[in-house]
Order: C-alpha cells, then structure tokens, then sequence
C-alpha cells in the first residue's frame, strides 16, 4: 500500500519514522519509495528529526547501506501508513513546506566534506548530539564504523573529535565543557590548544597524567591538515630550499609557549611532560593508529621540542635539589631522544662523577650576549643556548651540574643564576659567590670533615674549570661558573677554611706535602699567617691555651716546612700569643661589664696603654715592671703598635729597636706613675734613679720622641709626703730624718727631669727644682739648729756614752743629720750627686735655652747666700758644717756647677774664695 502513497505523504511518513526513531520502517520505506527518498534527502530528514538521544548503532548500518548505495529493505511486509492516511494533499503540501529540513552543507562544515554527504550528515549529526543532548560519548561510536570511508572524515574524527571528547570525558568528565563540539572545531589553533591543556597538571593528583593528555590531546589534534602552515619568506632563511624550515604550526609553537610557562611558574608540569612523554613518535591516535607525521613534521615537531626543553630547564627558577634534579632529567630525556651521547642517568650520580667540557665545543655559546638568551627568545631558532646541539645540551647541563653543586652546599642556585656567573664573568660577583659557598660548607661540615672538604675541594675546583685542565690561555672560550677568578684564590679560599675548621692534617696534605703544590708557598704564608690573626680576633679567653688562642697557636704552626719558627710571621703571632696570655694573670676592664677580649689588642690605637689600665685595676702590679716591660716588648715585636704597624716583616732591625726603647720607656712611666698613685714614693723614686738615669740608647731622635720619662720623672720630683705615703724599707746611706731623705729624693728625680726633658720644659722644671732645694736648706738649717741645742744641752738624741760606733755599721734610722753626715764623708757618692758626665749629656737641653743664663745665676747666687748666711753652723761646728755644704753642693748644686760652664759662669770661684 505504500506504494500508492503521494510523494508528499512519503516525505511526511519518513520524517514521522525518523522522529521516532523508527529506522526499520525507514530503511523499508526508502527502499520502496527510492526515487522519492535518495540518499541526501533521507540525510537530511534524519538530521532534521531522528532524535539525538537514540544511540548510534540503531542507526549506523542504515547509513552504511546509503554510504554504499545498497539500500535494502521490507519489500512484502506492510508499514504503517496511518500517520498521513487521513491527510488531503492539501494538508499534505501545506504540512511538508513545513518540514524546514537542514542542509547537508553549511557554514559550519569544513570545506573539505562539501561534497560528501554522508561525512557532512556525521559531522552535523556529532554536533547535534553534543549542543542538544550532550552525549559526547556517542560520538566516537557514530564516527568510528566510517573512519574508512573518507580521509578527510578520518583526519576530523583524530584531531577534533578524539581530542574534545577525550578531554571533556574521558580524562575530566568531572566539569561542564567549556566549548561546544562546534566552539571547539572553531577555535583558532592557540586557543584550542590552551583549551586542551587547561586542566593538564592542575592538580596534584592529575600530575601523573600529564604526558597522557599530551599523548592523546594535543597529538591527535596536531594531525589535522589545517594545524599546518608555511612561515612567511621573512621568517624562514631559506623557505624555498628547506621545507622543513618553512613548516609552521601556530598550535606546536603555543604548545611549546604553554610548556615553558609551566616551567617557570610550576616546574613539575614541565618536567613532567619531558618525563611522561617520547616527543612526536608518541601519539595515542585510538583506532587510527596507522596515521604518522611526515618526515618534515617530525623534525619540526622534534627540534621544537628540544628548544622548549632546554628553554623549560633555563627558566625553572626555584633552587632546589628536586627542581634541579628535575631540569637534569629534562635534559638527560633529550639527549636521549636526539641521540647525542650518553650521560649519567640521575644528578646525584653526575655530581659525583663531574664530567669535563673537554673536546665539547661551546664557544658561541659564552660571552656577555649570551646573557641576553637566556632571558629573551628562548624559543628562536638563533637562540644558541636552546638549540637542539650537543654543545647547547653540554653547557646546560654543566650549569645544572654548577647549581646543584651550589645549592648542596647551602647556597641555593638556579640554572638561570648559574648561567649569569657563567656568562657575564662578573669576577668580583664570583668571588662573593664562593666566599659564600665556603662560608656555607663550613657550617655544613660533619661526619668524616677530611672526606667532606676533599670533595668541597674538588667540586670548588670544578666550578672554576668545568673540567677542562691544561692552560686557560688555549681554553678561552670554556670558562667554569667561576671561571673568571683564578685557581689560586679558589685554592687560598679553601686552604682559609681548612685552617679555621680545624683540619691542619688535611691542609698540610694537600697544600705543603703535595707534588702538585697547588699554592706558591709566600700564598700559603700569608695565608696562614692572616687566619691565625682572625683566629685570634674571635677568641674571648686572653688565655693561650684555650679557645681561639689555642687555635691561633696551631694554626701558625700548621705549616712547619712553608711557615718555621724563623719567620718574621711566626714571631709576630708569638709575640702577640705571649703579650695576651700575660694580660690574662691580671684583672682588666676596658668597657664596664665587657671583659678583655683579645681583638682588643689588635684594633686599639694604643695597646700599650692598655697596661696602664692593667696597673690602674690591679694594685701592687706595678712591682712586677720586668712582667709588663716584656708584655710591651711582644706588642713591638707582634706589630701591633701604632708605631709598628707600618714595620714589614722585611724591614731592617732598627726600625723595631727604636719602638722597643720608645715602649720601654712608656712602661717605665706608667709604672712610676702608677707607684705614685699609690703613695709608694720609694718604688717610683727607684724606678727613676735606676731606669731613667742614662739617657737613651736610641739617639738625639728618641730622646726628642720620649714624652714620658721627664713627666714622670717630674711628677715624682712634686711628689710631696702624706700620712699615706709608704715609708722606706731601707736607708742605706741616705738621711736618717725622714724629711730631708725625701727631699734628697725628690731634688735627684727633678735632677733626673732636667736631663730628659726637652729644652721648652727646662725653666719650669728648675723652678720646681729650686722650691725642692730651699725646702732642703731649710730643712737641713732647722736640724742643725736643733743639733746645736741639744749638743749644748747635752742631749744629742741617739748618742751613746761609750765610744763611738764600730767601722761597717750603717747610719740607723733614728741617725742625726751630724752623725750621718759624718758617715756620708767616707761613704761613696750618693745617688743623688750628679756627676760631670751626667750634666755633660743635660747640656744638650741646657744649651738650647738662651734665658737659662740668668736661672742659673740665680740659683747659684741663692745657694751661695744659703751657705754664707749659715753663720749659726759655723759657729758651734765648723768642720761639721763644712761637711754639710759640700752635701748641700752635691746634692743640690753639682747640677748647677756641672753646667755653669757652659754658660761662661765661674763655677769654681766660691769653692776658691772659701
């Protein structure tokens, strides 16, 4: 009965069939009414109404028998034909204009499938499926029965419809798509490709499959024909010789963008890709598995690769152990997969090993533009550092290697940092960089530390070389991350961490007993010579046997053969050694609640007055003045004086014996003063009198420099008694009333004074002088008065009634100023007579004063009117008294007719008129 069914009603009949998804009575409807319903006509009404929900397979054989045009159906069985029986052709008519059925051919098509209908039927019907019911995973199974019916259909199904449903469903069916089918398919290539890989490594979880979304997102999608272009004439050198040259995928290149922006903001992406993915040749096409790039695609694909390889391992910033052991790996794949040789398969076991960049050839690879790629362009062809080379390859993982080194050491280094110290060849940049490494790897050091620093050692060395050995003038080109800085200062670097960590034996191994002799041994001198003082700049105990003393005394003699016990080094750090540790038997103090720390010595612009410190804190100590002589002879002899410093170790003895006589002369004051303050009058007069007495050996220039000796020598000469004052344990020959006995002593230390100071210091000295001498007259008048009385009283205090005192006795405490007189006539001449020689050296200051002539004369006129107005002596003893002048001339004015002569004064003339 269909057979008498109008057209019109045929047409309604197969939509009514298709609309409800009835393609048996369709398959046997189109094959009754075939000259009505050929094939694009039925095409178009299933997908105008064949609902999208119905599953491809009901339908896939009734679309192969329109593929094969073998359409084959019901010929005898009935259909039902209610659906338009009751329909007027009229209504008919007016019912099909209504059908609006789409066309095969659209806007939305690809070109390449206009005239196949049945490729144009599943494309549209695939982006029906996903815009209206969503069931992507419908698609493949619609596709899939007619991959072998067209190429072109073929090519689609693999690089767009493999890639979006595998993307929205198979590997992330956990969001909604972003994109339809259709938005996917018109996408541009950039943007599809960012799509694709928008949840790649998004998570933690995922970042095991990295290398598959590469595998079956972005490869499949690169196969279509229109992923491919050519490069303008502008941008290949030579497009028209080398096709591989002129290929262009815009969506590789922005494939190779999203890698090396994974790179450097999340690094595990990238070297995941490089990890979980062979390149090119790894593909996951599904069911067309057969399907290969050419052989120009491939290289193109290829060495794309590798540049952003090697680009992703430059721009991994964070200076880890695991980002670069990750950057290693990167490498490591690529090489592999190049074919260049063969290195270590981890970074542990290259560091190890440290290959040499020996025979390598990377000479365009270095210098100062070198800098510039490393942060522009990576991606460029020009770009030497990531071009697909062995040497490219070399120099990346030697920088890797250098960082490693860098970072395990405790001073994070990126590939990128270790490219800058490489390439710029900053050496003042280097020389920080490894003053930080060995500061670093000291801190680190534990275990076997000799095992440990060899291996410092030889990574050090690696750095500054990469390897190569041989002379650096051949080798101009090849430069370690610290290249520009010589082997030697690596070398001292090194031997100064050595010696501050204590491994002298290791030091000695390698730096004195060695063949290599890897040092010249004045370096190695010096060296040494300068850790022992930073040794001794950071002890705190003042004791040599402690602490950083101790470690400065190894130290300078770590070296027995380079540094002995002769050189002017090792003197000096003996001498300083020995000066400190005999501070510390003494309380000291410089800074209130900071106790002495050695450093002090080294830094202070006057050590030598921090003994006079010692003698402020310390009483009595200034008893002890051999100790502290020797103390300030070591700080001469250490060159720490102000004076000092500036004396090399090569000068010529005096100039260290002129500073030797200037400090002794210092200590000596210090003490006088020292014994002064503490009213011990008799030790600062004997100090004088026996260590100020002879002028210095040094010359007229050291006299002119002693500042000193004649204040002290002064400030005793005004030294006045106190209920305070210590009293003498002895008297010797000296005065038995305590009174005279220190005015004696005191005209002697002025005596002293005058013959010491410089000439502007005489006049005012000798004022003090003649007060000292009339204080002694007067003394010496009232004692003698006192005498005469009690002679004529009969009451001489100390008088025996027997004979006089035995020969050999000394004159006792208690003794008369008669009696002692008496005994000082045959005794030999005080230590406060002043001999000829002694004024003969004062005359140089004496001289110098034009005005001296009338202070003398003065003097001397006072002393002569002392002597002849003493009528009272005279009287009652005049042999006595005679006496008594001469020990007033001795005591007070030899130093008058001593140099009286030098002024045209006639110094005999009283002595002769008497």
């Amino acid at each position: 009965m269909s057979s008498l069914l109008s057209p019109g009603k045929v047409l309604l009949l197969a939509a009514h069939y298709a609309t409800h998804g009835d393609i048996e009575s369709l398959a046997c409807l189109a094959s009754r009414q075939a000259k009505v319903l050929h094939k694009e006509l039925l095409l178009r009404i299933l997908l105008t109404y064949l609902p999208e929900t119905v599953k491809p397979p009901t339908y896939a054989g009734f679309l192969l028998a329109l593929a094969r045009d073998s359409l084959e159906g019901d010929t005898e069985g009935e259909l039902d034909t209610t659906p338009v029986e009751h329909l007027s052709e009229d209504e008919v008519i007016r019912q099909a204009r209504k059908l609006h059925l789409q066309q095969l051919v659209s806007a939305e098509t690809p070109s390449d499938f206009h005239n196949d209908p049945i490729s144009n039927f599943l494309i549209l019907r695939s982006y029906k499926i996903d815009s209206e019911a969503g069931l992507l995973s419908q698609i493949p199974s619609l596709l899939a029965p007619f991959l072998s019916h067209s190429p072109a259909l073929r090519l689609w199904t693999t690089s767009t419809v493999i890639p979006y449903v595998r993307r929205n469903v198979e590997y992330y069916a956990d969001e909604n798509p972003v994109y339809s089918l259709l938005d996917f398919q018109k996408l541009s290539d950039p943007a599809a490709v960012l799509f694709l890989l928008s949840r790649t490594g998004s998570r933690e979880e995922d970042k095991g499959f990295i290398g598959r979304d590469v595998r079956g997102l972005v490869g499949p999608w690169l196969h279509g024909k229109s992923r491919w272009t050519s490069k303008p004439a502008s941008d290949s050198q030579s497009a028209a010789d080398d096709a591989e040259s002129s290929l262009l995928s815009p969506g590789w290149e922005q494939f190779l963008e999203w890698l090396v922006n994974q790179a450097a903001t999340s690094w595990t992406v990238a070297v995941a890709v490089a990890e979980q993915w062979g390149g090119p040749k790894d593909i996951d096409l599904g069911e067309m598995a057969d399907l290969e790039f050419t052989e120009p695609q491939h290289q193109y694909l290829l060495l794309g690769y590798a540049r952003a390889i090697l680009a992703s391992a430059y721009l991994i910033s964070e200076a880890t152990v695991e980002a670069l052991s990750g950057a290693y790996r990167m490498v490591y794949k690529m090489r592999s997969m190049l074919g260049y040789s063969e290195i270590p398969p981890t970074l542990d076991v290259a560091v190890s090993q440290l290959p040499s960049l020996s025979g390598i050839d990377v000479s365009s690879h270095v210098g100062m533009k070198t800098a510039t790629y490393m942060r522009n362009d990576l991606l460029l062809e020009q770009n030497p550092l990531t071009s697909p080379t062995e040497g490219a390859m070399a120099l990346l993982t030697a920088l890797i290697l250098s960082a490693s080194i860098c970072t395990s050491l405790g001073v994070p280094c990126s590939v990128k940092k270790a490219g800058d110290l490489a390439f710029i060849q900053d050496q003042r940049e280097q020389k920080s960089e490894i003053a930080k490494l060995i500061r670093s790897a000291s801190a680190q050091a534990h275990g076997d530390e000799d095992r440990y620093w060899s291996q410092v050692r030889t990574k050090m060395l690696w750095l500054n070389t990469w390897g190569v050995d041989g002379d650096r003038s051949t080798n101009l080109e090849i430069r370690g991350m610290l290249g520009a800085v010589p082997k030697e200062f690596v070398e001292t670097e090194i031997l100064k961490a050595l010696l501050s960590g204590s491994r002298y034996t290791l030091a000695k191994s390698i730096y004195e007993d060695s063949s290599e002799q890897p040092l010249a041994a004045e370096v190695i001198q010096d060296t040494v010579y300068q850790a022992a003082l930073r040794a001794f700049d950071n002890a705190s105990n003042p004791n040599r046997s402690r602490g950083g003393l101790k470690k400065c005394d190894e130290i300078i003699h770590s070296f027995p053969k380079t540094l002995n016990k002769t050189h002017p080094a090792t003197k000096r750090v003996e001498a300083l050694l020995r000066c400190t540790h005999a501070l510390s038997e003494y309380r000291l103090t410089l800074k209130q609640g900071e106790p002495f720390k050695p450093v002090v010595l080294r830094v202070h612009s006057d050590p030598i007055s921090i003994i006079d410190k010692v003698l402020e804190q310390n009483p009595k100590a200034y008893t002890r003045l051999p100790e502290f002589l020797e103390m300030a002879a070591n700080m001469v002899r250490a060159g720490i004086t102000q004076q000092a410093r500036s004396v090399k170790f090569d000068s010529p003895a005096e100039d260290s014996s002129k500073e030797l006589v200037r400090a002794e002369k210092l200590i000596i004051a210090l003490c006088i003063e020292a014994a002064l303050r503490e009213d011990d009058f008799e030790t600062a007069y004997s100090y004088v009198v026996s260590r100020l007495e002879a002028p210095a050996s040094g010359g007229g220039g050291s006299q002119e420099q002693d500042e000193w000796s004649w204040k002290a020598a002064l400030k005793a000469g005004q030294y006045v008694r106190t209920d305070r004052t210590l009293l003498p344990t002895h008297l010797g020959i000296a005065s038995g009333n305590p009174e005279i006995r220190h005015l004696e002593q005191r005209i002697e230390c002025l005596a002293t004074a005058l013959r010491v100071a410089p000439a502007s210091q005489l006049l005012e000295i000798l004022k003090t002088f003649r007060r000292c001498e009339e204080q002694l007259d007067s003394a010496i008048a009232e004692e003698a008065a006192a005498e005469a009385s009690w002679a004529a009283a009969g009451e001489v205090p100390g008088a025996f009634e027997t004979a006089g005192p035995a020969h050999g006795l000394q004159s006792s405490r208690n003794m008369t100023a008669t009696a002692a007189s008496k005994q000082a006539e045959e005794a030999p001449m005080s230590l406060f007579d002043l001999s000829r020689a002694t004024a003969s050296v004062a005359s140089r200051n004496f001289t110098r004063l034009s005005s001296l002539s009338s202070s003398l004369a003065g003097a001397a006129s006072l002393a002569s009117s002392t002597t002849s107005n003493s009528t009272l002596g005279e009287q009652q003893a005049p042999q006595r008294l005679r006496k008594r002048d001469q020990l007033r001339e001795a005591a007070t004015g030899t130093l008058v007719s001593g140099v009286g002569w030098l002024i045209g004064a006639n110094v005999n003339r009283e002595a002769t008129e008497t």
